[in-house]
């Protein structure tokens, strides 16, 4: 896996923001081509398909799915970027030398995507596959199938999983983008932030990060396009209302590690620092 983190400045927040426009694009195209299949509950417990465990694995089939396309992944050095991060453990090292990138973030140990998978599956994909699934039932009903059995399962479990997978990496791109603002706010102003990183003060971190005008046009800009695109689930408005949220617990996160090991000295060089970005 190739990344653009090698070539100008990453952290540049037009940069950023043109990554995130992208993403919100690609989620969206996502949610559009899962909301064509039915729920298929069925793929998302552990332990439903005796196939997996005969195999050794007791995981739900989109688990299994993960291991095995992330496996790969990593084997083409996808997780060494620092854009990157599995929802599975213990992956493959990489076959090829991974690509050299410059120090962007802070070393942090901050993964979102237990809260991500959790999410996507118990509320997301319920309410952007209800059309798919009630389409379903009807055809079941003409078919002389009833009760339990008409509804939520079209089979199609490789298909809905193979998207299912765009849509999570999208998502925790998306939301682990959130360090590189951070970063880059930090060091604009690193004074700003660093008295409420040694008194922990969650709530001014998060609003020094928030910009409540650029909020609300990307709220305006990403309901615009779900209305257009999206009509299933633009009412509902789930993906959005849980992926800011989340984008920002990643950003104050990452800031309360922000001074992680520094020394005394480390930190007070860093509160003489202004506009390096």
């Amino acid at each position: 896996m190739q990344s653009n983190l090698t070539s100008g400045d990453p952290l540049s927040l037009d940069r950023i923001r043109s990554v995130l426009t992208r993403l919100e694009d690609t989620i969206i195209f996502d949610l559009i081509e899962r909301a064509q299949f039915a729920h298929n509950p069925r793929m998302y417990q552990r332990g439903a398909f005796k196939e997996l465990h005969d195999i050794g694995f007791d995981g739900s089939w989109l688990e299994w799915f993960l291991k095995e396309i992330e496996s790969f992944h990593a084997k083409a050095r996808r997780y060494t970027s620092p854009d990157e991060y599995p929802f599975t453990s213990n992956l493959p090292d990489p076959v090829i030398a991974p690509l050299q990138f410059p120090e962007i973030l802070f070393p942090n140990k901050i993964n979102a995507n237990p809260s991500i998978l959790s999410f996507y599956v118990r509320s997301i994909v319920p309410r952007i596959t209800r059309r798919a699934t009630l389409s379903l039932a009807a055809s079941k009903r003409a078919k002389g199938i009833a009760g339990d059995e008409e509804y939520e399962d079209d089979g199609n479990y490789g298909s809905a999983a193979t998207i299912d997978i765009e849509v999570l990496q999208a998502i925790s791109k998306r939301v682990h983008y959130g360090k590189f603002v951070s970063e880059s706010k930090f060091l604009e102003n690193p004074s700003a932030f660093i008295p409420h990183i040694l008194k922990p003060n969650p709530q001014i971190l998060e609003d020094l990060i928030t910009k409540p005008e650029v909020e609300r046009k990307l709220l305006q800009r990403l309901r615009g396009k779900a209305e257009t695109y999206a009509q299933e689930f633009a009412a509902d408005g789930s993906p959005k209302r849980y992926i800011i949220p989340l984008t920002k617990e990643v950003e104050v996160e990452y800031l309360l590690h922000r001074l992680d090991g520094l020394s005394e000295d480390d930190v007070r060089r860093l509160e003489t620092k202004s506009g390096t970005v």
